[in-house]
């Protein structure tokens, strides 16, 4: 596994933990509070009623009592902070800066790594001239060679030895 994956994945995993760290300490839930309402309501009736001798006036009161209960929730106290004029927590600006950090060293680890080069056909030619002579060292004989590749010959064994355009050298046996 490439190290900058390594590195990425460490820094993701760093930040989802602080994330979560800071989710855990500045949230919760609040105990609920339970409050009971009595609301007393006292009507009064009053009838007037006037015959031709004689006037009564009957008065009747009724009372009615209403019991509710509302749960509310509360919200632990939170003090404002001094000097911070945009209300943006401190955690968003942690996290923001650990993400920046691993932009940045994303981005210097693969500018280190470089594009893909590639070699000029005399340094080509220099390393494919050194693995024929590291195979004659063991045995190996010279049958036939290309600009890039050389195929080597010992008794009835053929190998292929061929450089590609970033330098690496890789041999192969092949059918005699």
């Amino acid at each position: 596994m490439p190290k900058t994956i390594k590195v990425s994945g460490l820094a993701i995993l760093f930040a989802a933990g602080l994330l979560l760290a800071a989710a855990l300490a500045t949230g919760g839930r609040a105990a609920d509070t339970t409050t009971t309402e009595t609301t007393t309501e006292a009507q009064t009736i009053t009838e007037t009623t006037t015959e031709p001798a004689t006037t009564a006036i009957s008065t009747t009161t009724l009372e009615q009592t209403t019991t509710r209960r509302i749960i509310v929730t509360t919200t632990p106290a939170t003090t404002a902070e001094s000097g911070s004029g945009n209300g943006t927590p401190s955690w968003v600006w942690v996290l923001l800066g650990i993400l920046a950090g691993g932009v940045i060293l994303l981005a210097v680890l693969l500018a280190r790594r470089g594009g893909s080069p590639t070699m000029s056909p005399e340094e080509r030619r220099r390393r494919l001239d050194g693995a024929v002579a590291s195979w004659a060292m063991q045995g190996w004989a010279l049958d036939n060679q290309g600009a890039d590749s050389a195929v080597l010959r010992r008794d009835l064994e053929l190998m292929l030895v061929s450089v590609d355009e970033a330098g690496h050298v890789t041999t192969r046996p092949l059918q005699a």
